[in-house]
């Protein structure tokens, strides 16, 4: 089965010290904008640990409110640039506002297709859009370097093989655990939330020397 965040913001508590201070921001923000999908807690540890490993470039879809993106940003090394896509204007200017101050961190305002502007990334997290849901698939050997992880939230963790959804087989997440350029794994986050986490095989056209790619950092202050 698949599933989302419905009251993702209500499973923070506000008595919890072990939260970076930005996911905190966040959090407040969400609330009061009255923002309930942020990811839960067990998602954002997972992000947070993930960010760490990834060297240059970050990018999350469905950024809301910015809690998702706070524990990338809150787990990255210094100097990575972070980028998150958000299709609602309101909430792409409350989750401005939460990282106000934060250099290398850009927030698009549009579609889920806008992080195509800005890759390859290290680490490309799918949390509202291209996550073969029924609005596109994004492309993981456009968008990943190779070596990159790619993360999709928000599912229950599946109980039977092929994983069913509705009584059919559950064809978005198959599309990930089968995908050619991914080896991909799920991961049980709680008992009623799972992650699937890949890694973008190399093949032979990989280029090993980051060097080559193409420079974008030119259009990373590009907003609207």
């Amino acid at each position: 089965m698949r599933g989302m965040s419905l009251q993702g913001t209500d499973a923070y508590r506000d008595d919890d010290t072990t939260l970076p201070a930005l996911v905190v921001r966040a959090v407040a923000a969400a609330r009061a904008h009255g923002f309930a999908h942020s990811c839960r807690p067990e998602q954002g540890r997972l992000l947070h640990l993930l960010a760490a490993g990834a060297p240059h470039a970050i990018a999350e879809t469905g950024t809301g409110c910015g809690v998702g993106l706070a524990w990338l940003a809150s787990g990255a090394r210094p100097g990575t640039r972070l980028v998150g896509v958000e299709r609602d204007a309101e909430r792409v200017r409350v989750a401005r506002e939460v990282f106000r101050g934060h250099t290398g961190v850009d927030i698009l305002h549009g579609d889920w297709r806008r992080v195509e502007e800005l890759g390859p990334y290290d680490l490309l997290v799918l949390d509202g859009g291209g996550q073969a849901k029924g609005d596109g698939a994004a492309d993981p050997v456009r968008l990943l370097t190779p070596g990159g992880t790619l993360v999709v939230d928000d599912f229950t963790p599946a109980t039977t093989w092929p994983p069913r959804f509705e009584g059919a087989p559950d064809h978005p997440r198959l599309h990930w655990l089968e995908h050619p350029a991914l080896h991909t794994t799920e991961l049980r986050l709680a008992p009623d939330l799972a992650a699937l986490v890949g890694t973008r095989l190399r093949d032979r056209s990989d280029r090993s020397d980051r060097r080559e790619r193409p420079d974008r950092r030119d259009r990373s202050d590009r907003r609207d």
